[in-house]
């Protein structure tokens, strides 16, 4: 039987495409660049399989074709807010996900924007790398003490979960807890979390957020101008979820007037493509979606979705179907 034909829309680490070349006819996107709502349908009516990144806007545009030979959507990557769910299931697409491989890595850079955050890390290579550090002194660049302040995070799914382990068995933090369902006592109980019923209850009691919900339509601009307001003065919000969650334009106007103490974001809502606005925040910290940037992450997410692309051609339910 000849090997399913599939299409990769990014690079992906060598030791993963190697091993998609053994299993599949597979063919890669070697310009690295996001494909086009055409070149994704033409996509969809050449091969069996379609293999997008969170960068691939799966729109209604991109799944209007009349007929699809894939089949399957193999999704590098945890969230698929990126895909047009109503049109994927119209055209009986099964969508796969990678999810619990880059948990640990992702809160890692959680933890990384929290604490660069909070000791204005970036404010101070910036100073360095210009050149114009004149020395230390008592009042220079103060920033907040992070060990036995209050952490909120906002989605205690896996990557939340391993953000509170960080944070209370490593800097003593309290945890808060906005989950839209209930949390396990037993999973509470090992970071001594407390669940908060509602985003309004937690925001004021937070020195720092970390947002880990999900991102899609739900959740466009949960973090919006009435709830930065709820914050603290001098609390930090960090964001590495999904970049609709938060609504820049709002975000913008608390840095500036400074009703936040501050941010840190590693995903936005037009990357790659940044508001020029957030540059001219000194309280912000800035990274370009690395949440997951390690080799072993990126490594496990692609053959994870190996894993779920030869269930699918050889008959078995997919372990991480979403779709």
């Amino acid at each position: 039987m000849a090997r399913p034909s599939v299409m990769v829309t990014h690079r992906w680490p060598a030791p993963v495409e190697a091993r998609l070349s053994e299993s599949f006819n597979a063919v890669f996107n070697t310009s690295d660049r996001p494909l086009s709502p055409a070149e994704i349908r033409e996509a969809l009516t050449t091969y069996d399989a379609v293999l997008p990144t969170v960068t691939d806007r799966i729109s209604a545009e991109a799944l209007d074709v009349r007929t699809s030979k894939a089949k399957i959507l193999a999704n590098y990557g945890v969230g698929y807010s990126h895909i047009c769910e109503d049109a994927a299931r119209n055209l009986g697409l099964t969508v796969t996900n990678t999810p619990d491989v880059l948990s640990e890595c992702t809160a890692d850079l959680a933890m990384t924007l929290l604490l660069m955050s909070a000791r204005r890390a970036g404010e101070g290579e910036r100073e360095l790398r210009s050149g114009n550090w004149t020395g230390w002194r008592p009042t220079h660049l103060m920033g907040t003490k992070v060990s036995g302040k209050t952490l909120g995070i906002v989605g205690f799914g896996r990557i939340g979960q391993e953000m509170a382990r960080r944070a209370r068995h490593g800097f003593g933090m309290q945890i808060l807890v906005q989950n839209r369902s209930r949390v396990a006592p037993d999973i509470l109980a090992q970071c001594d979390a407390t669940q908060v019923d509602t985003l309004e209850d937690l925001l004021p009691q937070c020195d720092f957020l970390s947002l880990h919900c999900p991102g899609g339509g739900a959740n466009r601009h949960l973090i919006d101008a009435r709830k930065l307001d709820l914050m603290k003065p001098d609390a930090i919000l960090i964001n590495t979820a999904r970049g609709e969650v938060v609504d820049e334009l709002a975000l913008i106007q608390a840095l500036i007037f400074e009703t936040i103490g501050g941010a840190a974001l590693d995903v936005f809502e037009g990357e790659p493509s940044i508001n020029p606005d957030l540059m001219q925040c000194d309280n912000l910290v800035l990274l370009p979606h690395l949440g997951s940037a390690t080799k072993e992450a990126r490594e496990a997410m692609g053959f994870r979705v190996l894993e779920n692309l030869t269930d699918f051609f050889e008959g078995r339910e997919p372990r991480d179907r979403v779709i």
